[in-house]
């Protein structure tokens, strides 16, 4: 009875084990950003994604495990010869993501591998299409070009290249040193012509000031010209008003015979003052006839007021 027991508990026993087991291996979880390729007696069945999934024990098989992760991946330096026949080594870096795990698995046998030489391949072509100058003023579109030629030739295998980057170019020592040269007598050549930009402008400048000074000098000139022109033409109408009006009050003050005397005394001293000052010029004043002295002169002056008086009292008797 015992025995039978026993037998009956180590069956339970061996079936909870085996329920056990059948649970662990028909259940699999799929973390994120992965996928498994399941096959069932060797043939593709189903491609799990990240969560809860089932299989059938003993039927079903994980084959592949895909990342779907963004993954980066070195390629190697190689040679490439560029349009000039300048021998190059280049090296850069691609980055590629799985797609279709299926075509991942069964497309290709080793995508990370095809890819690379592929990139190789199309990165040495690429540059077999310019010269070296342009290889390292046009590396961006370099690297859309290598890309786009890429994916066109890796659609089959389920895979996409985001992007790929040059990570260095090296040229032969010989061609460093000529463009090192070269670089030199570049810069050489822009500080000589910077430096003749700045004499230039710097004698441009003085020119320009020495030319304003010109003008502002003639300027200058100019104003005080005519400033003095016009303070003297101010002083010359001045003077012919004063004379005007002092003429006037003269020939006002001749008509009457007190005016009439007082021009014969001022005519007296006139005559008085010059023979003063011809006498003071000279030791020795000669007088030729009686016609010089002060009276003579007297006497003429007012003959001719008399004259003046006499063709007044006429026009005068006339009119009236």
């Amino acid at each position: 009875m015992t025995d039978i027991f026993d037998l009956i508990f180590n069956f339970w026993v061996g079936f909870a084990v085996l329920s056990i087991v059948l649970v662990k291996s028909s259940i699999k979880f799929v973390p994120q950003n992965r996928a498994y390729v399941v096959e069932r007696f060797g043939k593709f069945n189903k491609s799990m994604e990240a969560g809860l999934n089932f299989l059938v024990p003993f039927i079903d098989k994980v084959s592949y495990d895909r990342s779907l992760k963004e993954q980066a991946v070195d390629v190697p330096s190689q040679g490439a010869i560029t349009r000039d026949n300048i021998s190059l080594v280049v090296d850069g870096v691609l980055y590629l993501k799985v797609l279709d795990p299926y075509k991942a698995s069964y497309g290709v046998d080793n995508y990370v591998y095809a890819v690379m030489q592929l990139a190789q391949t199309t990165m040495r072509s690429e540059i077999g299409k310019i010269e070296l100058d342009k290889t390292f003023e046009e590396r961006e579109a370099l690297n859309v070009n290598i890309v786009s030629q890429i994916n066109e030739a890796s659609a089959p295998w389920g895979v996409q290249v985001l992007r790929y980057e040059i990570k260095d170019i090296e040229p032969p020592r010989t061609v460093l040193e000529a463009m090192e040269r070269q670089m030199k007598a570049e810069r050489e050549k822009r500080a000589v012509i910077l430096e003749s930009e700045g004499e230039r402008q710097s004698a441009i400048n003085v020119a320009e000031g020495q030319k304003r000074s010109i003008v502002l000098a003639a300027e200058a000139d100019k104003t005080e010209q005519i400033l003095r022109a016009e303070g003297e033409a101010q002083a010359i109408i001045a003077v012919a008003d004063a004379r005007a009006k002092a003429l006037e009050v003269v020939g006002a003050a001749a008509i009457e015979e007190k005016g009439q005397k007082a021009i014969q005394l001022d005519l007296a001293e006139s005559a008085i003052r010059a023979k003063e000052a011809i006498a003071r010029e000279s030791s020795v004043v000669l007088l030729s006839d009686e016609k010089t002295s002060a009276s003579n002169v007297v006497a003429e002056a007012m003959t001719i007021i008399n004259a003046i008086n006499k063709k007044n009292e006429d026009s005068t008797g006339v009119s009236s």
